[in-house]
């Protein structure tokens, strides 16, 4: 599990995915939360701009990112 440090209370999930670089871009971000790809504390998420706060555990493939208020 990898920690991210987040710089505000709050972040969209999909820009989570393009900023840790595990998707190229904000539109293939899109595209794999809406095929429910990602999951969001153990649960399957498919909404892109949800809220994302430190403790909140990411999984997407074979990544878990823990979030981590700075």
């Amino acid at each position: 599990m990898r920690d991210v440090i987040l710089s505000k209370p709050a972040v969209e999930l999909y820009k989570i995915l393009k900023f840790e670089g595990l998707i190229s871009s904000g539109g293939e971000a899109k595209a794999a939360i809406d095929a429910g790809l990602v999951k969001v504390n153990g649960e399957i998420e498919t909404r892109k701009r949800r809220q994302i706060n430190a403790g909140d555990i990411i999984e997407f493939g074979n990544e878990q990112l823990q979030m981590r208020l700075l």
